[in-house]
């Protein structure tokens, strides 16, 4: 028997079915219930900049007073300011409430929110409630209201995730947001629950962001910044106290379930061990060597030795032989240490190696995913992966790329320049990206979906030749449903938004973003918050084309008035991006239609001259 089918044998024998996993927000909309009961929860909840770093704020966030949110997050004066990241706890009410007919019931606290400026149910539910609820929940919640047209002080419901306890083991469950850091020990010990317990509330897998419930039967005490006065948590609703016959059961119960769970891990621990011997051997191969008196892995990169952590060269033991692996010290020579003066963008780095200039990625190890869609895709409109690097001290990876010299498009459309991009380049750097998109979309087995197409992430070469950049947010695969929205706002395809669903139409409708940037020189979203692309739909929703091509007029980049191209050249291009940003995906054009429109668009012709653009002529070929 293969070690990996007596692992999975052990599994359910040690575990049985007693342990199995509770279904856990059904298609992103909470979690389902049954019953009337109300009851007291809380929600751990982290202060955040800039509108979130009083309890004030958050009171008034969760309709709750400050006093309520200080007394059982330890925190003696309720009129403290507080730090980021400062932990706190946030009673709910919580209840089984009934949505309808297809969802039935769903247990959450019934929270009331007035819509500000620049709200989206993404924005709020995201980011001011931390997780604790998801804009699918939020829909499904306020049947009546249209995410995309929302109005200001317009009253919505945020459920915020909670759950009441079904027996009298437990007095509360925390509504807590999992962290990609966490695992089931770090959240038993940060709440003072017990493993096994967080295990049958919530099954045995974790998924980053997902909200889950830890059982507890007192709150636990936090740990809050010095200078504060800690003071012991506050009084339950029920004022319950637990007596000292109570304490001796629950730390003889506590004893015995930690005893257990030691146990438990010990033969796990021995069991992957040697699973990890069997299958190491096998994905490293001659390469690694074994030192059994550090127990570590060697690897030999040119020569050089280099300890590497054994999970870290699995994951990237495919790629060894197909990109140049640099050392720590080379990449930190390059970059003069990562200086600021070196920085390009969020944490890529030019670095000079040998004469050459590469783009130095620096991230913590998250990156597999990302070099396992790199080693399938190889084209000229896609940014070369040229090697990669891993600190093991530090835990974290390198990507190393082709150094593209006049950097985003981003910036070439939005930021003040000398030099702007003429027509004729804009149209050619459109259809580079669709050709890289064509790439991605049509050539790789599984598929792969980019998710996150912009127009920073778009780099111009030397000859202002596009290159779709970044592919850290990509996935392999079709028609997959993710639960952890990802992206830039102003770009996401609504479906995505919504439901989560992750396929090629939502890389066609950034692009289509993409090409009402080129077209307007306006950015995919302003200052107040309005999105350009339902800017662009409400513009051009005519049938006549004479109307349709003075709106465009109106609307286009002013750059483009010393220029004479063709409108038809234009036009052709506007109702691409149009096509592009169906709000049905079926109904989006694919890419290869688009790459098709694109070229045809070109073949039209256009010239640059000093007449103005109200007198166009179309260039023959």
């Amino acid at each position: 028997m293969r070690v990996y089918g007596f692992l999975s044998v052990l599994m359910t024998l040690l575990l049985g079915s007693s342990n199995g996993q509770t279904p856990r927000q059904q298609n992103n909309t909470g979690f389902r219930c049954t019953g009337t009961r109300r009851c007291e929860a809380y929600a751990y909840y982290t202060a955040s900049s800039p509108d979130f770093l009083d309890l004030a704020s958050i009171g008034d966030l969760f309709e709750v007073s400050r006093l309520m949110i200080s007394s059982p997050s330890n925190i003696s004066n309720p009129s403290t300011a507080l730090v980021p990241k400062q932990p706190l706890l946030v009673p709910l009410t919580c209840s089984c409430n009934r949505v309808n007919a297809t969802f039935g019931s769903l247990s959450y606290a019934n929270i009331s929110y007035n819509i500000k400026p620049n709200d989206t149910f993404f924005v709020v539910s995201t980011f001011k409630f931390n997780n604790l609820t998801t804009y699918p929940s939020v829909e499904v919640v306020n049947p009546t209201l249209v995410a995309t047209n929302l109005s200001i002080g317009q009253t919505t419901i945020f459920p915020v995730f909670c759950k009441c306890p079904n027996t009298t083991n437990f007095n509360y469950f925390i509504s807590y947001v999992v962290q990609p850091s966490d695992n089931v020990s770090s959240i038993a010990s940060t709440f003072g629950s017990d493993q096994q317990s967080i295990i049958d509330v919530n099954g045995d897998t974790l998924h980053d962001y997902d909200t889950i419930f830890v059982p507890v039967t007192r709150l636990p005490a936090l740990s809050q910044a010095a200078g504060a006065s800690p003071t012991a948590p506050g009084p339950t609703a029920e004022n319950r106290t637990v007596s000292s016959g109570d304490d001796r059961t629950g730390t003889v119960r506590g004893l015995g379930i930690g005893l257990g769970v030691v146990g438990l891990l010990l033969i796990l621990v021995s069991v992957l061990w040697v699973y990890r011997e069997v299958v190491m051997k096998e994905k490293l191969g001659p390469g690694v060597v074994r030192d059994d008196e550090e127990e570590q892995r060697k690897v030999y990169f040119g020569g050089k030795e280099e300890k590497v952590d054994v999970k870290l060269m699995a994951n990237v033991s495919d790629c060894l032989d197909k990109y140049r692996v640099f050392g720590v010290e080379e990449l930190v020579e390059a970059t003069d240490g990562f200086d600021q003066s070196c920085l390009v963008q969020g944490s890529v780095y030019r670095g000079e190696i040998d004469g050459e200039v590469f783009a130095i990625k620096k991230m913590k190890w998250n990156a597999y995913e990302e070099l396992k869609i790199l080693q399938k895709v190889n084209h000229g409109n896609l940014v070369k992966l040229e090697g990669f690097c891993i600190d093991p001290e530090e835990a974290n990876c390198y990507l190393v790329y082709e150094y593209v010299e006049n950097g985003s498009l981003y910036s070439w459309l939005h930021e003040d320049k000398n030099e702007k991009l003429n027509w004729k380049k804009r149209l050619r750097v459109a259809i580079d990206i669709a050709n890289g998109l064509q790439y991605i979309h049509e050539h790789t087995r599984p598929r792969v979906v980019h998710k996150d197409i912009k127009s920073s992430n778009i780099l111009l070469d030397s000859n202002m030749r596009a290159k779709i950049a970044n592919f850290g947010l990509a996935k392999s695969g079709m028609n997959a449903i993710t639960m952890h929205i990802v992206g830039t706002q102003g770009y996401i395809a609504p479906e995505y938004l919504a439901d989560g669903v992750v396929s090629t139409k939502m890389d066609v409708f950034s692009f289509g973003v993409v090409l009402l940037e080129l077209i307007s020189g306006k950015e995919a979203i302003d200052e107040e918050g309005n999105l350009l692309w339902a800017s662009a739909i409400k513009t051009f929703e005519v049938d006549n084309e004479p109307e349709k091509s003075s709106r465009l007029k109106e609307w286009l980049d002013k750059n483009f008035l010393r220029e004479t191209f063709s409108t038809e050249s234009l036009m052709g291009v506007l109702n691409v991006a149009i096509a592009c940003l169906h709000r049905d995906p079926s109904k989006r054009p694919s890419i290869m239609d688009i790459v098709y429109a694109l070229s045809k668009s070109e073949d039209m012709g256009f010239d640059i001259s000093d007449e103005g653009i109200g007198s166009p002529r179309v260039v023959a070929r």
